[in-house]
């Protein structure tokens, strides 16, 4: 049999599955040749295509068979499967080995970052990447390296693209060097290699079985070299997925790609955004036209109906041609068995999608598949199906980065790269891996005090910080705490000890990586490397490990948890026993000649589906386009493909959320094209909608009552300090949770220097200072910066705080001793008293306490912020000097003398006013003026204020009923324990 004049080109339309069409027509063909089967061989585009035929022959067979040798070709990241499949052994001259992917990688990093010495590793991998990209793409479409030099764009080109365009060719011309040190060639071109020589053997010595290529649509010239050899050779056919036949020969020619103008040379550019538009380039390149293919005359029972393929074929007509949809008629428009479910949220649209499938598998051997390329809707998806005991076959599986292996080994390098801050140690830490097995329980002991002792102000860098957060203090409050965590923590310095070490010491990317590998082992008692999961991060740690030396020469320790997370998070781990027989969730390019009887396209949204086209950072645009290399659209076009494809399934449901996680969605092109096509023939499914919000109502709203604990006379407290009247008078409940129920707020680990903590701090300052006795500025401001030298304190911390704290500091001195000038002198300063009124202990601690130069007494108050108004005194609610000013009168401090008056009430802050920091402010008046208190009269008024509350709440049996009073210290420390949201708004009470 000799050679074919034309080739054997046929096409499975968009409304057949493919795979059963395929399957079904191979039979037919060979029925009565079973060895003849298996004797051929199927070309598909990738793995999944693989499985979805292997399943179809067995649909179709209905018993035992010999399958052909499928072998995948398609996909972009091909292996050496190539090599294995269509490269014979023993050839006189083979074909040279690819270089390894992470050996490639790195070396194309190191060139990268000695081409740009400042940038890190992390950014010289990304950079490499894209690089290696580029490289693929000129050897994918054949460009040589010399079209760089032809190129007159240079002088049209912003500064930044020049850069990135000089530094391109320098790295490209320097790659076959590398190469040739390496002995081995670009995956790429090896593939070209193998394509070429495959063609040319079968162009003399063909397959004695047969040989189809079905369901391929790269444009590269050497996959369409070999289509058209196969589509020549006696027993080969090359069938294509969804070329559209509907379109006539207008809307055929619109798609592009166009002839150069004669006048000028340039091409206006296609619609690479077409799903036709790599069929047709395709075609193209292999010397062939639309009219050359045939229409595959087999199908199945898992067809659409055949109008399903023009309407497709409708909705994704050119742009300049889409003003047809205006003459359709009703057939032609329809698209019964596609409905469309728009939610307001993500979470929604994942829930509805959930009842779908699940509602599938109420139905026989039902098959239901969910297409989405965004993750995060698929994640949500397989969560919702678990409530019904369906773990989803999810071919995608999830990246490394999100597991726990991957988790562990991010959390260390992140720990190490901000030296041990307390939020990225804690998180390392607790990770669920670290210390797993028994002693597990007693780690996590230690590591929640480490919590609790963390909290607050972030300490010194390194571990050396957290040593010492270890040393005794005088007054410490945390003794007990600090001891524990004393205890506890060598056997965690142990192991993180190394890890410092080694970054400290290794500059290079290799020794990070085993130090990260040693100290992951270590940390975890070698869970991490455990499992599927754990053998596909040794595996990559192995690889990453191997390749290092050749990789960047300079690492900085903080760019490595970037750097993890990208190489990581390209690692997808399947677990080992796959999912549900019925139920697929699909990403793009797994879902390629896929066809189940429920279809669910996911997340058509713009920036999703189809996605944002990634950016190359080295060639701008306009060079891509005048190289002939794929615009970044080409992406788009492969998307809308795919999405087409998918449409072809009996029963089809598209949803989209009008929100999204950033805000406001725009729904997909796509989307927008079906609805505009169909107008009133667009069917919606919003029983589903329904569905997901009926599922988690509640049968009964049963919201909480505003809170009004009423607890007996036993419990509740009959000593108050005088800060706690205010919150009592307030919002008694928040009184409540903290004096009878004792929870006190806990601070954030790494918190700020908030006003609690620079209160403490010049506390501690001026009482030290005024003991000592000189009352000397210079050694109020050396004790001040002598507290910012102690080694807890963080570098940070010093550089924010002592300038505003310094300039504070000498205004308190200035006044101190302006004071003194006016006969005013300080009795004492943090002094601790207490009185019983109206059967209740009153307790407080004075800042300071003056003797006034008429022999009354004036009590100041400390404040690192701005101190009450007036109007919050006068209405009961910030009544601490009062208080206080009612204890000394009534001989609570020791050392006042006898029967001491108290004259004046001052808050002194150290915030800033006008153009200094640092302020007197008074709550009281003379005469009232200002709509102040009198100062005579101001502990009468706090007295009052007092015996009413102490009356109610702490002698009386009055419930500790939650206020809302955003004027109140510390306001909503328990809102959340009060359930605020659900009685505001609703109890008018």
């Amino acid at each position: 049999m000799g050679e074919k004049t034309r080739p054997a080109l046929f096409t499975i339309p968009a409304h057949r599955a493919f795979a059963d069409a395929l399957a079904a027509g191979l039979l037919a063909q060979h029925r009565g040749h079973p060895m003849a089967l298996a004797q051929g061989m199927v070309l598909l585009p990738n793995n999944r295509a693989i499985r979805a035929v292997s399943d179809a022959f067995v649909r179709q067979s209905g018993g035992g068979l010999l399958l052909p040798r499928l072998v995948a070709i398609g996909d972009p990241d091909l292996g050496e499967q190539v090599g294995g499949a269509l490269d014979p052994l023993g050839e006189a001259d083979p074909v040279p080995p690819a270089i390894a992917p992470m050996r490639r990688q790195m070396i194309l990093a190191r060139m990268v970052q000695d081409a740009h010495p400042g940038i890190d590793a992390g950014q010289a991998l990304l950079l490499g990447q894209a690089l290696g990209a580029v490289l693929d793409q000129m050897q994918v479409e054949r460009v040589p390296v010399s079209a760089l030099r032809t190129l007159a764009l240079s002088d049209e080109l912003s500064r930044h693209w020049q850069t990135s365009l000089t530094m391109f060719e320098i790295l490209i011309a320097r790659w076959p060097g590398e190469l040739a040190r390496t002995g081995c060639i670009d995956l790429a071109d090896r593939r070209n290699r193998l394509f070429d020589r495959l063609a040319a053997r079968w162009k003399d010595h063909p397959p004695s079985g047969f040989v189809v290529a079905a369901g391929l649509s790269t444009t590269a010239p050497a996959v369409a070299n070999l289509l058209r050899r196969i589509g020549m050779m006696p027993k080969g056919m090359v069938v294509f997925a969804g070329l559209d036949q509907h379109m006539d020969d207008p809307a055929w020619d619109a798609i592009g790609p166009f002839d150069p103008d004669p006048v000028t040379g340039c091409a206006p550019q296609g619609h690479e955004s077409h799903p036709q538009y790599a069929l047709k380039r395709l075609l193209d390149r292999m010397s062939a036209t639309r009219d050359d293919v045939a229409l595959w005359r087999w199908g199945s029972e898992h067809d659409a109906r055949a109008v399903r393929g023009r309407n497709i074929s409708n909705a994704m007509l050119p742009p300049r041609l889409t003003s047809r949809w205006r003459d359709l008629k009703t057939a032609d428009r329809s698209l019964a068995g596609v409905e469309a479910l728009e939610v307001a949220t993500p979470g929604e649209e994942a829930q509805a999608i959930a009842i779908a499938l699940r509602e599938a598998l109420e139905t026989p051997e039902r098959t239901a598949a969910l297409v989405t390329p965004d993750r995060q809707l698929a994640t949500r998806v397989s969560a919702h199906l678990r409530r019904w005991g369906i773990e989803a076959d999810d071919s995608a599986g999830l990246p490394l980065s999100r597991l726990p292996p991957g988790t562990l080994l991010i959390a260390m390098a992140q720990a190490v790269a901000e030296r041990f801050a307390p939020v990225a140690l804690l998180t390392l830490l607790k990770h669920p891996l670290v210390m797993r097995g028994e002693w597990r329980l007693a780690w996590l002991e230690g590591v929640r005090a480490l919590d609790l002792l963390l909290r607050g102000p972030r300490p010194q860098a390194g571990l050396v910080g957290i040593d010492l957060l270890m040393h005794p203090r005088p007054d410490d409050r945390q003794r007990v705490l600090r001891d524990q965590v004393r205890d506890w923590w060598p056997t965690a310095r142990a192991l993180l000890e190394p890890l410092e070490s080694a970054f400290i010491a290794a500059a290079d990317l290799s020794g990070q990586l085993a130090a990260l590998r040693e100290q992951a082992g270590a940390l975890s008692n070698d869970a991490v490397w455990a499992g599927h999961q754990g053998h596909a991060a040794a595996d990559l740690f192995a690889e990453m490990e191997a390749a290092s030396p050749e990789g960047p020469r300079q690492a900085d320790p903080r760019a490595l948890p970037v750097l993890l997370d990208h190489m990581l998070g390209g690692v997808s781990v399947r677990p080992p026993q796959g999912g549900h027989p019925r139920i697929t969730i699909l990403g793009l390019i797994e879902a390629q000649l896929t066809q189940a009887d429920l279809m669910i396209l996911g997340g058509l949204n713009e920036g999703t589906w189809p996605g944002l086209p990634s950016p190359d950072p080295w060639l701008a645009p306009r060079i891509r386009r005048e190289l002939g290399l794929p615009g970044l659209e080409t992406r788009i076009g492969l998307a809308a493909h795919d999405f087409a494809g998918a449409l072809g399934a009996p029963h089809v449901l598209i949803t989209r959320a009008r929100r999204g996680s950033g805000g406001p969605a725009v729904a997909s092109r796509f989307w927008l094209r079906l609805k505009a096509m169909a107008g009133p023939q667009w069917k919606t499914a919003d029983r589903y909608a329904t569905l997901a919000q009926a599922i988690d109502a509640p049968g009964r709203h049963s919201p909480a009552d505003r809170p009004a604990p009423a607890p007996p006379a036993s419990v509740r407290p009959n000593v108050i300090p005088v800060t706690d009247v205010d919150r009592l008078k307030a919002d008694p409940y928040a009184f409540y949770a903290k004096r009878v129920l004792r929870l006190n707020r806990l601070d954030p680990v790494d918190a700020d220097a908030g006003p609690a903590w620079r209160g403490t701090a010049v506390h501690d300052i001026l009482q030290r200072w005024a003991e000592a006795g000189t009352l000397d500025p210079a050694d109020l401001e050396s004790r001040a910066r002598a507290m910012f030298d102690q080694p807890e304190v963080h570098p940070l911390l010093k550089a924010l705080w002592q300038p505003r704290l310094i300039e504070a500091i000498r205004w308190i001195a200035a006044q101190v001793a302006s004071d003194k000038a006016e006969g005013r002198t300080i009795l004492a300063v943090e002094k601790e008293g207490r009185a019983d009124i109206a059967g209740v202990t009153l307790m407080g601690k004075a800042d300071r306490i003056d003797r006034l130069a008429d022999g009354r007494i004036g009590i100041i108050d400390y404040k690192t912020g701005k101190p009450p108004s007036a109007r919050q005194v006068k209405a009961g609610f910030s009544l601490q000097l009062g208080l206080l000013g009612i204890i000394a009168e009534l001989g609570g401090f020791d050392g006042l003398g006898p029967n001491p008056q108290a004259g004046d009430f001052e808050y002194w802050s150290l915030a800033k006013k006008g153009d200094q920091f640092g302020y007197r402010e008074r709550p009281v008046d003379p005469m009232g003026k200002r709509d102040k208190i009198v100062t005579d009269q101001f502990t009468a008024h706090a007295h009052e204020h007092f015996e009413a509350v102490a009356d109610a709440f702490l002698l009386g049996t009055t419930p500790f009923r939650a206020e809302i009073n955003p004027e109140v210290a510390n306001y909503g420390d328990y809102d959340q324990l009060m359930r605020l949201e659900e009685w505001y708004g609703r109890d008018d009470g």
